[in-house]
């Protein structure tokens, strides 16, 4: 038990801060692997001075959910651990229900772990899982490759966020022998074993064959730039994943393009001559050998730009001024101010049409929206997360201004400051009683 204890303390220490108020989100279903993390990791947070927090999703997919939700609460009480109950609410899917009900509980362990003030969710996969998923790939499923660390996968409720799984290299078989010394029960739940999902199918597959996995090279991400306004830069002979990511996150999407949309781009890139694709909401362009990928403004009519968690189309945070609607600047460039427009000038031309305007109750002249409306670009640090270059906890808790990089990412900023009497002053006067 000691290796484990130990196994588990160089993983968090190695990612995690110790001695800082913020807590550590952790997801509990009740079953073994998780309740083993919490145990695990109850043990790290009280030797490091870190809180920790306990979610629990209850999907409502079954008829013990309520029972196993009060478990997983008395397991965060002896843990002495806060503990938040989320539910997945609604109408369920007929078909691709274990994909829905994935996607449901990331946005839900996102939503609170952001309003408790985490920066990290502690998930309990193992090696099993890791072997279950590559099975399931290899008989055609679409799941991606688990990861000891790396973002939250819904967007933009999962921004700053990163997920940590320190048992990637732990059994599960060991993890229940922890738990049987430690004399902690928990839940086994029956869809495990139904047949008609592919998880159970795996895991009757595998029974008995699974070992603890060696450590995994890292891969070394391309380099890559970002400007302030979500400009993203980089050589075109990306590989597949950095081409994914950079498309993913200069389109302020929510999952990388895959299979032969994104092949076909880069059998393109590969060969001579320029290039102009879109794809994913992105525009990619390449001229010799240099890249751009940036928004593609004739996107905006299939999936029309809103503020979501106070992100306006997957890229900047926005919080607009009472009264004021945001809109892209496409259609109404020539309305703006001469200010504004001369701003606008520094960005290659396809990008101006993508930028974020504020006009007062849809109707007078539109407004560049600037930094007094809490205007900040994602792309840059949403980037630097996927690609594994925010590797600890430290860095999620110092995001960019949108104009200083993170670990390994280059850096073309515009000024963005505006003189006392241009649009953000204008936006004063209008909010002023009259």
């Amino acid at each position: 038990m000691r290796g484990l204890i130990e196994a588990v303390f160089a993983r968090l220490d190695a990612r995690l801060e110790t001695d800082v108020e913020r807590p550590v989100a952790i997801a509990l279903s009740g079953g073994g692997d998780s309740l083993a993390l919490l145990d695990l990791a109850t043990t790290w947070a009280e030797a490091r001075g870190r809180r920790l927090i306990v979610l629990t999703v209850d999907h409502g997919l079954s008829p013990q959910s309520g029972d196993w939700t009060d478990f997983a609460a008395e397991a965060a009480g002896r843990a002495g651990a806060p503990f938040r109950a989320l539910s997945w609410t609604g109408d369920k899917p007929l078909t691709g229900l274990p994909a829905a009900a994935r996607a449901a509980r990331h946005r839900l362990l996102a939503q609170a772990a952001r309003q408790a003030g985490a920066h990290v969710i502690l998930l309990g996969h193992t090696a099993d899982d890791i072997a279950e998923a590559d099975w399931m790939r290899a008989r055609g499923s679409t799941l991606g490759r688990l990861a000891e660390w790396g973002p939250s996968p819904v967007w933009p409720e999962g921004r700053s966020l990163a997920l940590l799984r320190p048992l990637l290299g732990v059994s599960r078989a060991a993890l229940r022998d922890h738990l049987t010394t430690r004399g902690l029960p928990w839940i086994d739940d029956p869809a495990n074993d139904d047949l008609r999902f592919a998880r159970a199918r795996a895991r009757q597959s595998l029974a008995g064959t699974i070992a603890p996995l060696a450590g995994t090279t890292p891969l070394i991400p391309a380099e890559m730039t970002v400007d302030a306004f979500g400009v993203i830069r980089g050589s075109r002979r990306l590989g597949l994943r950095d081409l994914a990511l950079a498309v993913v996150c200069a389109a302020g999407g929510e999952r990388p393009p895959r299979g032969r949309a994104l092949a076909s781009l880069s059998d393109r890139l590969a060969a001579p001559g320029d290039v102009v694709a879109v794809l994913g909401g992105a525009r990619i362009e390449a001229t010799g050998d240099d890249l751009t990928v940036y928004r593609e403004a004739g996107e905006f009519a299939r999936r029309p730009p809103g503020l979501i968690d106070g992100v306006w189309d997957g890229r900047f945070e926005l919080n607009p001024p009472k009264g004021f609607s945001v809109a892209p600047a496409a259609g109404v460039l020539s309305r703006l101010s001469d200010a504004d427009r001369a701003r606008l000038a520094a960005l290659p031309a396809g990008v101006r049409p993508t930028m974020p305007v504020l006009i007062r109750n849809e109707s007078g002249a539109p407004i560049l929206a600037g930094e007094r409306m809490g205007l900040r670009a994602l792309v840059a640090d949403r980037l630097a997360l996927a690609q594994g270059r925010l590797s600890q906890e430290s860095a999620l808790a110092r995001p960019s201004d949108g104009g200083t990089p993170h670990e390994g990412l280059s850096w073309r900023g515009l000024d963005t400051r505006r003189a006392p009497d241009g649009p953000d002053r204008e936006i004063e006067r209008r909010n002023e009683p009259a």
